[in-house]
């Protein structure tokens, strides 16, 4: 996970009325993508795909957006979280 702050004005949370998002690295996005359709579990948008890697979101059961990371590399997914800031 990622504390990235963003500016107040951000419309990067919608559709959540939440002024904060979660970002979880994961292993592979698009078997977990599958299995969280089957359960039922809302996707926001399309899968994106980075130079760094591949980008998802989920809305939770209270109406959060989740971000969804699978990093490109190895190394990227076991970095410890890191502050940015602004």
């Amino acid at each position: 996970t990622v504390w990235s702050p963003m500016e107040e004005s951000t419309t990067y949370y919608e559709p959540s009325q939440s002024s904060f998002m979660i970002n979880y690295r994961v292993s592979d996005l698009e078997a977990l993508l599958i299995e969280l359709k089957s359960e039922g579990v809302e996707q926001v948008g399309e899968m994106e795909t980075h130079e760094y890697g591949k980008f998802a979101w989920i809305i939770d059961p209270d109406g959060t957006k989740v971000e969804l990371w699978e990093p490109k590399n190895e190394k990227l997914f076991h970095e410890q979280p890191y502050i940015k800031s602004e």
